[in-house]
């Protein structure tokens, strides 16, 4: 039975627009009309009353939150991803920490679970093993691997849709040649924990890399001389980059560089573990002791910084609120922008025949109520 639902009375806010006094009517799941003006009739109306409505968040990089973490089974990732739903994020791809390629196996079966139960969880993003030992982070030294048969093998064998991003060092041994193996099966490649310089990172992109890992974390920094890898992603259209925006990971004044400098091809992302939307204490990432402190995660020497306790709202309201992005441009960089980085082509705007994946936010930009399609 077709029931459409008429929501009205809000500012409706994307990639592509802000339109105030406006109306969304939702059926069967699907977005169905956009409009100002009169509305249609509906089977069911809710007046906004001012609100704003946005698409629902889109977060490529997460590992954890409301305590759990996603690389303890399906359970732990469906209660994690419920607790970022809250805060407004509906779709959701699960972030895996460095592990041996048997451990990574073993929890790529628990996404696999998740997902299916979840039309809002995308797949898995691999951040490892396969990176940098000099810019590994909070990643267990023990775990990191090179990109090679075995890895690759795991990556190409895994259900069809199942590992949808990987992050690499493209300097390892094998990393160039895997790029392309990867990006043909329509996988994203994502450049990070890495200290390649600025032509190799160019190579790299050459050879189907798309995406940057949490831009200018866990890799050299921008140089007169010597740019390195953000330089090189910003100059290629072909490439978003992926922005921690909690203030901790990129001073303000920088991330808001990074947003101008590339509008469009920033996107917003949480690299939460599992004390967002949680409390302070001791967690783990992976196999490594983790104490959070005043919201701020750190390995337990006290200076790597181990992910973050961020909700994708929170980010989408500083860049609006501090930095002075437009509506339409922070709510894109968090919705439009990762859309389209994975392929996504129905979900990111306000379109017909969008998922009708939604968020209706107060007026200080804290979300107010969260629908998410069924199908």
């Amino acid at each position: 039975m077709t029931t459409d639902l008429l929501l009205t009375g809000a500012r409706v806010v994307d990639a592509r627009r802000d339109l105030p006094g406006a109306w969304v009517q939702m059926r069967d799941g699907l977005i169905a009309a956009v409009g100002s003006g009169p509305a249609p009739q509906a089977d069911e109306h809710i007046d906004l009353d001012g609100t704003t409505l946005t698409p629902g968040l889109i977060d490529l990089h997460v590992h954890g939150g409301g305590g759990h973490a996603f690389d303890d089974g399906a359970d732990a990732i469906a209660a994690g991803v419920a607790a970022h739903r809250r805060h407004g994020t509906t779709a959701t791809l699960v972030s895996l920490v460095s592990s041996p390629l048997e451990v990574l196996r073993r929890q790529l079966d628990g996404v696999e679970v998740a997902r299916r139960a979840d039309p809002g969880i995308l797949g898995a993003h691999l951040e490892g093993p396969c990176l940098s030992p000099a810019r590994r982070g909070a990643h267990d030294p023990a775990a990191l691997a090179l990109p090679d048969e075995r890895f690759v093998d795991l990556v190409l064998s895994a259900e069809p849709g199942l590992i949808r991003q990987v992050t690499l060092a493209p300097e390892l041994p094998g990393a160039l040649d895997a790029i392309p193996l990867f990006a043909e099966r329509g996988i994203r490649v994502a450049l990070g924990h890495t200290e390649a310089d600025y032509a190799l990172t160019r190579d790299a992109i050459a050879r189907g890399a798309t995406l940057l890992t949490h831009a200018l974390n866990a890799m050299p920094a921008i140089g007169h001389r010597l740019p390195g890898p953000v330089p090189a992603a910003l100059a290629d259209e072909r490439v978003t980059l992926e922005l921690i925006l909690d203030g901790v990971h990129v001073h303000p004044a920088v991330a808001h560089m990074l947003l101008t400098a590339a509008p469009q091809r920033v996107a917003l992302i949480t690299d939460a573990m599992a004390a967002a939307a949680h409390v302070d204490g001791d967690y783990r990432l992976g196999d490594l002791d983790v104490r959070v402190a005043e919201g701020r995660a750190l390995l337990d020497d006290g200076v790597t910084i181990a992910g973050s306790t961020l909700t994708l709202d929170r980010a989408v309201r500083t860049a609006i609120v501090d930095l002075g992005l437009s509506a339409s441009d922070a709510v894109g960089a968090a919705t439009a922008v990762p859309a389209a980085a994975l392929g996504e082509a129905t979900r990111g705007l306000l379109e017909p025949g969008m998922r009708a994946d939604l968020i209706a936010w107060t007026a200080d930009w804290t979300p107010q109520r969260v629908w998410l399609s069924a199908s």
